[in-house]
């Protein structure tokens, strides 16, 4: 297969600066309640974007988990590659693809760790099992086997449900605070609508982008 040759024509909407609004939080809610009814697989899915040490971009897929006064929460491990890299450099970009709606949001911004009082609560709405892979897994770091995860992770679950677990200090939410965010369409001929969002003194400037 040539890949050259892979071309998907998009058709399913279009997107002008009267539908969109001024409000860019009010829209990307608007967006992401279209994605959950059309049953977009893993509509909170975002691929987040850090720098490490030697300025080198890295990425992976997180989950949303609210969207809150306009910020971003997603939780992670404060000691993993991200963690680190998010604590000595807090600027991160955020990307979510709705390919069954022809969409992305791109996202650049802040992060901040989020409260001890909040992480607790989410982490303790966790399935059992998520909150014990949290506990025993040290994010990012050489282990010697899987064999060697899965028995701390067994010795752990087999104390039973009953048994508290504590949501390790290492584990929490973090925020991302919004400075720019653009809207992304699909259209026919690659004439595709993007609209951004800038925030300026305070204030939100749109700007329609050429595709």
């Amino acid at each position: 297969m040539n890949l050259s040759d892979i071309r998907l024509n998009y058709v399913k909407g279009n997107l002008d600066e009267q539908s969109i609004g001024d409000n860019p939080f009010e829209f990307f809610v608007q967006w992401l309640d279209q994605a959950l009814e059309a049953k977009v697989k893993e509509p909170t899915a975002m691929v987040l974007s850090t720098v490490d040490e030697s300025g080198s971009p890295r990425s992976r897929v997180v989950l949303l988990k609210e969207f809150k006064n306009g910020n971003l929460i997603f939780y992670s491990n404060y000691y993993s590659a991200k963690g680190r890299q998010m604590k000595s450099n807090q600027q991160v970009a955020a990307l979510f693809f709705w390919d069954e709606l022809e969409r992305q949001v791109r996202i650049n911004g802040s992060v901040s760790e989020i409260s001890p009082e909040e992480s607790d609560a989410y982490f303790n709405s966790r399935p059992l099992e998520s909150r014990i892979g949290a506990v025993i897994s040290p994010q990012s770091q050489v282990i010697g086997s899987r064999e060697a995860l899965e028995k701390d992770f067994e010795a752990l679950l087999s104390r039973g449900d009953g048994h508290e677990i504590k949501r390790p200090e290492h584990w929490g939410g973090y925020a991302i605070s919004i400075d720019e965010i653009e809207f992304w369409q699909g259209r026919p001929g690659r004439l595709h609508d993007r609209i951004r969002f800038l925030k300026e003194n305070g204030c939100w400037k749109k700007q329609r982008l050429a595709p």
